[in-house]
């Protein structure tokens, strides 16, 4: 079984779509962990702010099937891949990483991981001492790192505040 974990993000009816990719993991995965609740501005253009979390599941299938599984969950939820990588948009299911796997063909890990706090934060919460298998360092510390080098507006919210609506 591979550990992987997954970046939801949605700006658009926000809770609703986030529970209901929540729910469609569960049909796909096991052992499913959730971080805390990450609030951001969007990135990139002008937008309402996203709602960020973290998943951590296992899985049997592979690194490239797991890509297809999130893919197929954000077509069902309503994605519209015809709009510009920097846009509104109502799912986002990102394979941040699968395993200590490295594959540049599937961006594993995620180049994002050392991009956004949005993808970090909630990687650090539940995988705090977890080597990322380029950098050799634990996402702890790179979370410090991207702390003390990065300008950015993050929000933390109990992940009670989407799973009790």
């Amino acid at each position: 079984m591979a550990k992987i974990h997954i970046n939801i993000g949605s700006n658009q009816d926000r809770e609703t779509n986030i529970l209901t990719a929540i729910d469609m993991l569960h049909l796909n995965f096991t052992d499913i962990e959730i971080s805390d609740i990450f609030e951001s501005p969007a990135q990139g253009f002008d937008g309402d702010d996203f709602y960020n979390i973290g998943i951590n599941a296992t899985t049997n299938i592979s690194a490239q099937d797991t890509g297809g599984v999130l893919k197929n969950i954000e077509e069902k939820i309503g994605r519209d891949r015809t709009k510009p990588k920097f846009s509104s948009r109502n799912i986002d299911l990102d394979l941040v990483f699968y395993d200590d796997l490295i594959d540049d063909d599937l961006n594993l890990p995620r180049d994002d991981i050392l991009q956004y706090a949005f993808v970090l934060a909630p990687l650090v919460q539940l995988n705090h001492q977890m080597i990322h298998p380029l950098e050799n360092k634990s996402f702890a510390k790179l979370w410090e790192e991207f702390q003390s080098e990065n300008e950015f507006k993050l929000e933390q919210y109990n992940n009670n505040k989407l799973l009790e609506i």
